[in-house]
């Protein structure tokens, strides 16, 4: 690609300084050295060109043109010049396209060829964008006409490796793509992220990461080129010659559930994610986010809401209490003076039991369940899920935190996935992925780039395991995750509902998270103040999954 336009700034170039007093000093000195008389002095410098006035005439009338150019002023350049309208349009030309963070040109010592003729050295340094610093030296003649000094412009003066219709010009370093798990390009803008126009760098996502790879070497990821002015072909290259290749990064996304993912989100009003892995490997098959620009859904951090009663309920099935055990859900539980309380302050009559709890995302219930539990259990069943461990994906991701608890207050909101609970989207799709498998796998985005997987430190028992598949089956069949019914696949799911700020009443970011009785994807969908887990993101994970079977 071939950078053209921009904003321009530039540096003082400072005017020519004359070398001849560093010269005269120098015979000088030599001759006294060697015994010499001020006649043979004379006789030394006789010959030099630096004191002729024409020389002197000429430097100056030069330096208005290399001023004019250096700021841009291309049109004030050209009057300066034989050929006006070539300069102007060359000038222009190649300070559009380089768009020079700063340029300094200076002339050196002149030459006179004949009588209203010299030839002039000079050097141009340019600080590129994404191209570092690049210099080049140029000679122009400049001839007296009428009583005036010109610049006789030609293509070359602006620089020797040009011939006239050509023109300088930035090129891009070609990248190598970012690919999908089939080796076709990766249709996510939110994962591949984007790269600087100026720069040609990675600013974002994949491209950021990998930026080294995908263009090749540590280089810059800009060149210097020399191109037809017509056609815009490249004819020489003038720096970054001995770039290497980039080589693709590939990951593990399906295209087909990435593009369910996206189509599910189309028409949602709030910023919201749908992330998918694979539960028998922890690859991620899709993650989609609503806009593009952030990547809430690997990235995010969120109170899990009711979606982390995944967790709380494995603690409370790890301390002996049964899916069919006892669950009293009154619609009210104060706990030293702060108010919890079930979302639409419903109530499940008498008779109903943890499962029901469970189906029906009653917080009382879980928030009265407490003291079945020391305040580092629920840190401790986390690490289980891999929460709160440092996971090598091979992108950048948050990998979730429960903190143990600091008061009766803060384990009572930590039940229900609330106080200093925090979760992305990926954390959340991994807790329902390790219950499918019945064993934690770290997700993993670019298999090449990950060097360790993360290890939980524990692991469920398989009677809790058992447990958790049922009650979120049930949360399906009878309880909140209503939306999903009737969908092929055997899903299994758990609401969310989480409140956040400090509004009266609270807002809420609406989850829902679950996987495939038959396939191998767990999945997660949040939507941010998005209000109810089960009437408002349950429709898109519906969504979702429709898609997939279509």
């Amino acid at each position: 690609m071939i950078h053209t336009g921009g904003p321009i700034e530039h540096s003082d170039s400072g005017r020519r300084t004359s070398r001849t007093r560093t010269v005269v000093s120098t015979i000088v000195a030599s001759a006294v050295l060697a015994g010499l008389g001020y006649g043979a002095y004379a006789g030394l410098v006789a010959g030099s060109d630096a004191d002729d006035p024409q020389v002197v005439a000429a430097t100056a009338e030069l330096e208005k043109f290399l001023d004019a150019w250096r700021t841009v002023d291309a049109e004030r350049a050209a009057l300066l010049t034989d050929s006006p309208d070539p300069a102007k349009s060359l000038i222009k030309s190649v300070m559009t396209n380089l768009d020079p963070r700063t340029t300094r040109i200076s002339a050196g010592d002149g030459e006179k060829k004949s009588a209203g003729k010299v030839s002039i050295p000079f050097t141009v340094k340019m600080s590129l964008p994404g191209a570092g610093t690049y210099a080049w030296d140029s000679r122009a003649d400049v001839a007296k006409s009428d009583g005036n000094w010109k610049v006789e412009f030609h293509t070359q003066t602006i620089h020797p490796e040009m011939v006239p219709g050509e023109t300088l010009a930035l090129k891009t370093r070609d990248r190598a793509p970012v690919l999908d798990r089939y080796g076709d390009t990766l249709e996510s803008a939110s994962l591949v992220g984007l790269v600087d126009a100026r720069t040609g760098r990675g600013v974002s996502g994949l491209q950021a990461r990998y930026d080294r790879q995908l263009t090749g070497g540590s280089g810059p990821p800009k060149s210097v080129v020399v191109v037809d002015r017509r056609s815009g072909r490249v004819v020489k290259t003038l720096t970054g010659r001995k770039a290497g290749r980039g080589r693709p990064v590939r990951t593990t996304i399906d295209p087909r559930v990435q593009r369910a993912a996206a189509q599910a989100l189309r028409g949602v009003r709030k910023n919201a994610a749908i992330v998918a892995v694979a539960p028998s490997n922890g690859h991620i098959l899709a993650a989609a986010n609503l806009p593009s620009g952030m990547n809430r859904a690997l990235e995010g951090r969120y109170p899990p809401g009711s979606t982390f009663k995944v967790v709380t309920a494995a603690a409370l099935l790890k301390q002996g209490l049964k899916p069919t055990d006892p669950g009293q859900c009154p619609r009210f539980v104060h706990v030293n003076g702060q108010r919890f309380e079930n979302q639409g302050r419903f109530t499940l009559p008498s008779g109903s039991t943890f499962r029901d709890g469970f189906a029906h995302s009653c917080n009382t219930f879980f928030v009265n369940s407490r003291g079945r539990l020391s305040p580092s259990a629920l840190h401790d069943t986390a690490a289980a899920f891999g929460i709160g461990g440092t996971w090598d994906v091979g992108t950048t991701t948050y990998d979730g935190g429960v903190p143990v608890a600091s008061s009766d207050n803060d384990m009572a909101a930590s039940m229900i996935g609330q106080a200093r609970v925090q979760a992305s989207p990926l954390v959340m799709a991994s807790v329902a992925a390790t219950v499918r498998q019945g064993v934690f796998h770290q997700p993993v985005l670019v298999p090449a780039a990950v060097k360790k997987k993360y290890k939980a430190p524990a692991r469920l028992d398989a009677e809790v395991v058992e447990a958790l598949r049922t009650m979120m089956r049930a949360t399906v069949t009878e309880g909140a995750g209503r939306a999903l019914r009737g969908i092929p696949g055997a899903p299994h799911a758990k609401t969310g509902t989480a409140e956040f700020g400090t509004e009266t009443p609270p807002r809420t970011h609406a989850w829902m998270i679950g996987y495939q009785g038959t396939r191998d994807l767990a999945w997660a969908v949040l939507l941010e103040d998005g209000g109810s887990g089960g009437a408002d993101a349950g429709p898109v994970a519906a969504r979702f999954l429709a898609n997939l079977l279509g």
